[in-house]
């Protein structure tokens, strides 16, 4: 209940932003980052296709991004769950400008969207 509330805010509070056109792009890259030693990864994911990120397995469903700016913002659909595990850590939008808008709660563990991959590799 919280997450819609959430979004609905966030498209509330941008009415130009949700009647923007997106288009999906064939995947995203994601950064991990370990808070324990500070080291962070770069990862490249396609759509429908999951990765280890340090000790958390990240599967991304969709990125979209704005028709005309393709590199303004990302949008990507993620879900995040403890390598091995079943139970999600989460599963919803992440936005590449906000990442704090509906981030991921892990002690040890962020992982957050850059960009999506374009059709054109920009």
């Amino acid at each position: 209940m919280k997450r819609y509330a959430l979004i609905a805010a966030i498209l509330a509070a941008s009415g130009v932003a949700a009647q923007q056109k997106v288009q999906s792009g064939p995947g995203a890259m994601l950064r991990g980052l370990d808070k324990v030693n500070g080291q962070t990864v770069d990862v490249e994911l396609q759509n429908g296709q999951s990765k280890t990120v340090f000790g958390l397995d990240v599967a991304l469903g969709d990125c979209r991004y704005p028709s005309d700016n393709p590199t303004g913002d990302a949008f990507a659909y993620l879900t995040i769950w403890e390598q091995g595990g079943t139970d999600q850590l989460f599963d919803g939008w992440m936005i590449a400008t906000s990442p704090a808008l509906n981030a991921l709660d892990h002690s040890r563990y962020d992982v957050w969207v850059i960009r999506c991959i374009t059709p054109s590799g920009d």
